[in-house]
């Protein structure tokens, strides 16, 4: 098991894109790390799935409760609800702030990179996102590219559900990795 003594957070409320959030999960506990699901509400969030609401995960620790510093990495689901609802959240975005400063891998899929660019560290990063934010990623800064994974000094992005595979396979290697020794604030 590649990951045992990491931890990782997983950033995400109500709206989640429902692959976007149990797949990366599921394959990082695989892999022996330990995953706490962190919202900025208590209880259970619940996913989308494609064109209605879908299973609820347990919520782990709400967001006023947790330290960057006790985690290894960051996954930031999609879905359009989620980031849209998350990167208004002052907390959130100092929570994903906290991560860059710190150098520690965060991992954004779909239209999560929105909570990078809300948050202010998109700028000069190559990424990729799911289409309909290109612009939107492109007006802050970014530098967009259309591949299923980007990785750029520990921040990997990804387009859609249909490249969970390969971003779940950098999301395992950048956090075994650990810290990069680049760090953009």
């Amino acid at each position: 098991m590649k990951l045992e003594q990491k931890k990782v957070a997983i950033l995400a409320t109500d709206g989640f894109e429902k692959s976007e959030l149990f797949e990366p999960l599921e394959a990082l506990r695989k892999e022996g790390a330990t995953v706490h699901i962190i919202s900025n509400k208590s209880g259970e969030i619940k996913s989308w799935d494609k064109t209605d609401w879908g299973d609820a995960v347990q919520v782990d620790k709400k967001l006023s409760d947790a330290q960057m510093a006790d985690y290894n990495s960051l996954v930031l689901p999609g879905g359009v609800l989620n980031p849209d609802t998350l990167r208004t959240d002052k907390d959130a975005l100092q929570f994903i702030r906290e991560f860059f400063d710190a150098g520690k891998p965060v991992a954004a899929i779909c239209h999560a990179p929105w909570l990078l660019i809300s948050a202010g560290v998109i700028e000069g990063r190559k990424v990729t996102s799911y289409k309909s934010i290109k612009d939107d990623v492109v007006n802050a800064g970014a530098q967009w590219v259309d591949q299923e994974v980007v990785v750029d000094q520990g921040l990997v992005t990804s387009r859609n559900p249909d490249d969970l595979p390969a971003f779940c396979s950098k999301v395992i290697e950048e956090t075994r990795e650990g810290k990069h020794a680049e760090q953009h604030a």
